[in-house]
């Protein structure tokens, strides 16, 4: 991790920094000390900055990304065992395949599957044509952003499917690994994302069966 130091940032993101690891602070009490968590909080802040057209959801976004990178690394160290299958959806830009195929693993498997999703090369924000595509079937991702895919989430997942990111994806040993072969949403209207959206559906599908997770 070599996110900037805190004191390098203006005052006001400085403050930014210890409200929200104030917060997250008694959801990891007794399994990371103050420092640990400031240093991810400072980290997540300064990777989504650097995609941010607007700072206005910036303290929730942070809160949320370093949330979910805590909870990753206490997997990892064992101190937050979890005997729940971990999946990663992986495409470059995380604004359209692995979002939708993140929302129907959330949609399908529920709290039986933890999902993961980032990209190699981060957008500003999600495809629009995807949120409404996704809409039409009762899926809302209005809430989900673009991030980076970190080290912690990797290594704490059991399967990364990957999305034409290509050798930008990483490569861990002892992980589960899919190529999904898919066109890109990027450019496309809401009715020539609906196909891709369908065969999403169909490979999350069959993703759930192999890890013996029944859909609803």
């Amino acid at each position: 991790m070599t996110a900037r130091r805190l004191t390098e940032f203006p005052h006001d993101q400085q403050h930014l920094v210890h409200e929200v690891s104030e917060r997250l602070a008694p959801r990891f009490a007794g399994v990371f000390g103050p420092e640990t968590i400031e240093r991810f909080v400072v980290d997540s802040m300064d990777q989504l900055l650097a995609t941010a057209k607007t700072t206005a959801f910036l303290p929730l976004l942070t809160e949320r990304f370093a949330r979910e990178r805590l909870q990753a690394l206490g997997k990892v160290e064992g101190s937050l065992p979890s005997a729940v299958p971990a999946v990663l959806f992986l495409c470059v830009h995380n604004a359209g395949r692995s979002q939708m195929a993140a929302g129907w693993m959330r949609q399908l498997a529920g709290d039986r599957v933890v999902v993961y999703s980032g990209g190699s090369e981060p957008a500003s924000e999600i495809n629009v044509a995807v949120v409404e595509a996704m809409e039409e079937v009762g899926i809302d991702i209005r809430a989900e952003f673009p991030k980076p895919w970190t080290d912690e989430v990797v290594r704490a997942v059991d399967v990364v499917i990957t999305m034409g990111c290509g050798d930008a994806c990483p490569l861990y040993p002892g992980k589960r690994y899919e190529d999904w072969e898919l066109d890109d949403p990027q450019g496309r209207t809401t009715e020539s994302v609906r196909p891709i959206r369908d065969e999403i559906r169909t490979r999350v599908e069959a993703l759930l069966a192999s890890l013996t997770v029944s859909g609803d």
